[in-house]
C-alpha cells in the first residue's frame, strides 16, 4: 500500500535546524531523520531495505549549502523560491537526482529563499560536507550519477485533457521523472513500480483522489514501493499537476553480498 502525507500533517513537525553552519527549517512528511526527537531510538533500516524519506527544507535567502552527498539515492523537487545547484538554476519545478556517494553542490538560496522537498528510497543519516568527508569515500563502492531536470513552469491554466511530459527520459534502468496535468475527475495511472526501485508522487497543484478515499491536496507526496501494483489515481474538482519520480533498479552502492 502506498505511503501518503499531506503538507497539513507534516507541518506539525516543522522546527529550525542547522547544518554545516547554515539555519534552516525541516519538515518531516514520510521516515524518519536525524532531526526527528525519536530518530535516534529507532532501529535504523538495513541499507539493503526500501526506506522512504520525504522531508522539507526551506533555506533562507543569501544561504549557501556546500558540496555534500549521501547514503542513500536521492532525488530532490523544488517547489518554492529560487537558487542554484553547481551551474543549474533552481525555481519550481525543478527535479535533481544523485546516486548514493556521488556528491553534488553548492545551493544556493536566491533572494526570496528556497524551498524543496528531499525524497530518498533507503535510509540516510545525513549530509556529508566536502571536503571534510572526503575520507569517508575512499573503498566505498558507487557509481557517479547525477542529472538535473531544468525547471518548467508550474502551475498555469488547468488543461481540458490530460498533458504529460517527461522532465527526465527513463532510462534503461528505470531512472525516471514525469509531470501530468489533468482536468477535473480525470483518471491517471502511474508507470508499473516493477520498472524501478520506489516511486514518488508529489502533487503540485490541485488535488490527487485516491481509490481507497484519501485526497492529497497540493504539497503533498506518497510513496509506491516496487513491489506494489501501478498507482491509480483521479484529480479533484479543480483539476491535478502531479510529479513522478522514480529510483533506478538496482544500488550501486551495496556490496555484491548484500
Amino acid at each position: 500500500m502506498a505511503v501518503l502525507a499531506t503538507g497539513e500533517q507534516a507541518r506539525r513537525s516543522r522546527r529550525s535546524i542547522v547544518s554545516n553552519g547554515v539555519s534552516a527549517h525541516l519538515t518531516t512528511f514520510i521516515g524518519s531523520n536525524r532531526y526527528l526527537a525519536d530518530g535516534d531510538a529507532q532501529q535504523l533500516p538495513r541499507p539493503e531495505e526500501v526506506y522512504p524519506m520525504a522531508f522539507l527544507v526551506e533555506q533562507p535567502p543569501g544561504s549557501v549549502v556546500q558540496a555534500h552527498f549521501h547514503e542513500s539515492n536521492q532525488f530532490q523537487i523544488v517547489v518554492a523560491g529560487s537558487g542554484v545547484l553547481g551551474r543549474h538554476m533552481l525555481r519550481p519545478i525543478a527535479v535533481h537526482y544523485s546516486n548514493a556517494y556521488s556528491s553534488y553542490g553548492p545551493i544556493a538560496a536566491g533572494e526570496e529563499g528556497l524551498q524543496y522537498l528531499t525524497l530518498r528510497n533507503g535510509y540516510d543519516r545525513g549530509a556529508r560536507y566536502l571536503p571534510a568527508a572526503r575520507e569517508a569515500l575512499k573503498g566505498v563502492r558507487r557509481r557517479y550519477r547525477e542529472a538535473v531536470a531544468e525547471p518548467v513552469l508550474a502551475g498555469g491554466p488547468v488543461p481540458e485533457a490530460a498533458i504529460a511530459e517527461a522532465l527526465l527520459p527513463e532510462a534503461p534502468d528505470g531512472l525516471g521523472a514525469w509531470r501530468h496535468r489533468l482536468p477535473p475527475d480525470a483518471m491517471l495511472r502511474g508507470p508499473d513500480p516493477a520498472t524501478g526501485d520506489g516511486q514518488f508522487w508529489v502533487v503540485t497543484a490541485g488535488a490527487i483522489h485516491t481509490p481507497d478515499g484519501a485526497c492529497l491536496p497540493a504539497l503533498s507526496c506518497g510513496f509506491v514501493g516496487p513491489e506494489e501494483t501501478p498507482f491509480v489515481v483521479m484529480a479533484g474538482k479543480a483539476g491535478l499537476e502531479v510529479v513522478v519520480v522514480q529510483y533506478p533498479r538496482g544500488r550501486d552502492h551495496l556490496p555484491p553480498s548484500i
